[in-house]
């Protein structure tokens, strides 16, 4: 049997509430209001309210009033007035301020107010629907937004630094120099092609189900150590990486290495590049079917009115260099998926860290 559909009727004469309620209550669950504080408690109270009945001529504030006011705070129930005047202006108010559904004059009878009902249902029912869409949509629109700022920030970066390495090893003679070169080209194009790899597991991630293996938190560092090495030794920041892990850990591997990776790549960017002594630090522990991950830097921080933003797409900080949030918005995005939690912790001008929990499956 299907809920019955929950419906607010409000009119100051208690007589009209009783008659109302007396005739549907069989086929629908009524709630009734005397007066509009009344009806707007009721409405705050049971947020599934579906129709909207109300009496225009009501002291303190009519019909129109009323619906006016909770276009905004209530727009989702279908409004319908019923009023037994027929008075134009109060219905050109009531769809112009109150954006009514319909009217109903009173006297009304059981088969009026059930075909507005069911009417107004099938409308409610079509605007829920049109509600899912345009958040589907949204969603992919940001998806979208997404991938073109990833082209143009993550993929053409790395291409940049080796066009100007290539400019570069055209006025070099010594062969060690450009051996030197060609391994920093060498790494960015492993830097991207790892990029590329995560886009696909973010994206395989979002849409499909998690793929369960045995993790072994010692080879992804191992992994990342390599991939960092050279960003580490050509900027002069120490990376240092520790993992304890004594028992078995189940998980995604794919949404695991993109969070470590995302929050590694900001942990090198956005080094104070006035200090001498720059650090990046990785220490896992896997204890009680529980990974911890923090990753510590010496960057340039985080303004602490700005830490519970950093996870938003396209958020900026002004303590923070050119970028838009992609890499963090990924993390919170995969942890989601993992049912994992970040924490951060930082002080402008001195570092961050990072502190990950993720459960084992």
């Amino acid at each position: 049997m299907s809920e019955k559909i929950k419906i607010l009727y409000v009119d100051d004469e208690p007589e009209n509430l009783v008659g109302f309620k007396a005739a549907l209550r069989l086929d629908y669950q009524i709630f009734t209001a005397l007066s509009v504080p009344d009806a707007i408690k009721c409405l705050n109270s049971n947020p599934e309210i579906r129709i909207i009945f109300c009496d225009q001529r009501m002291p303190g504030k009519t019909g129109v009033d009323f619906f006016e006011e909770i276009r905004i705070t209530h727009p989702l129930p279908v409004r319908i007035m019923l009023t037994a005047y027929t008075d134009i202006e109060s219905i050109i108010d009531a769809i112009n301020k109150g954006n009514i559904f319909r009217y109903v004059k009173k006297p009304w009878t059981e088969a009026d107010i059930i075909w507005a009902i069911d009417e107004a249902n099938k409308f409610y029912m079509a605007n829920s629907m049109l509600a899912v869409k345009n958040d589907e949509l949204q969603k992919a629109y940001n998806e979208l937004n997404k991938f073109a700022y990833s082209v143009s920030h993550d993929i053409r970066g790395p291409l940049s630094g080796i066009l100007g390495a290539i400019n570069l090893a055209r006025l070099i003679e010594d062969v060690d120099e450009m051996k030197e070169l060609l391994l920093l080209m060498e790494k960015s194009v492993l830097k991207l092609d790892t990029y590329v790899l995560s886009m696909h597991d973010y994206y395989s991630l979002q849409r499909g189900e998690l793929k369960i293996t045995e993790i072994d938190f010692n080879k992804i560092i191992d992994e990342l150590k390599t991939i960092y090495a050279t960003n580490s030794k050509t900027n002069n920041v120490s990376f240092k990486a520790h993992v304890k892990q004594e028992e078995v850990f189940l998980n995604d591997i794919a949404p695991l290495k993109l969070i470590i990776s995302n929050l590694l790549s900001n942990a090198f960017k956005y080094q104070d590049k006035n200090r001498k002594d720059k650090s990046v630090e990785v220490n896992v522990e896997v204890k009680r079917g529980v990974a911890t991950i923090y990753i510590s830097d010496t960057g340039i921080g985080i303004l602490e009115s700005h830490q519970g933003e950093i996870f938003k797409l396209f958020f900026r900080s002004n303590s923070l260099e050119v970028g838009s949030g992609f890499g963090l918005y990924n993390v919170k995005s995969a942890l989601l998926k993992l049912n994992g939690q970040i924490e951060v912790n930082s002080v402008l001008n001195k570092g961050t860290t990072f502190k990950v929990t993720i459960p084992s499956i």
